[in-house]
């Protein structure tokens, strides 16, 4: 049987753990704006581990921690393959599925977009230049709408990325999914 959302909650180590993953990777992020793979690929696979273990060395525990991955993963894969993400960003995100599963995952993702969207206006009012933009959005819309083609979507980003004013989206992660995790009484 798959863990249940109140069993992970009651381990309350797990959810400190991944906030504290959540916590270092925001650091770098902004920083470098780059979430690494040194962090990123133990943190996926301990959360396999440490869930194959706790499920008797069942597949259960396995298969939890494994759709939390897929999960996490696909919830920012599509942005990511149009340029509009890091490749870090999935990564961490799918660590957390693989740590706390499919619910919290979905729950956390929630809270992040909340937060990342909430940042994002807050650095386009601070820069004084909304119409740039929000012409800017309108133009990226209009490629998702007409190119149809992630990698063409992917190289036309990456021409633009010099240009932008980058949001390092580990930070809104932690933030949303930290605070998804306080409302909740995770961290408890």
């Amino acid at each position: 049987m798959f863990q249940s959302t109140a069993s992970i909650a009651a381990e309350t180590w797990v959810v400190w753990f991944v906030s504290i993953v959540l916590v270092v990777a925001a650091v770098i992020d902004g920083k470098i704006l780059k979430v690494p793979n040194w962090l990123t690929f133990p943190f996926i696979i301990s959360g396999w581990i440490h869930w194959t273990v706790q499920g008797g060395f069942g597949s259960d525990g396995l298969l939890f921690s494994l759709a939390g991955t897929v999960v996490g993963m696909m919830l920012l894969l599509v942005l990511r393959n149009v340029g509009g993400m890091g490749a870090g960003d999935v990564k961490l995100l799918a660590g957390v599925g693989a740590w706390l599963g499919t619910v919290i995952t979905l729950y956390a993702f929630a809270a992040t977009a909340v937060v990342g969207g909430v940042m994002a206006a807050y650095m386009i009012w601070k820069s004084g230049n909304w119409e740039h933009h929000f012409a800017m959005a309108h133009r990226i819309l209009a490629e998702w709408k007409d190119v149809r083609q992630p990698k063409k979507l992917a190289e036309i980003a990456r021409e633009r990325k010099p240009n932008m004013y980058l949001l390092p989206y580990g930070i809104p992660m932690a933030i949303g999914s930290i605070a998804y995790f306080a409302l909740a009484g995770m961290l408890m």
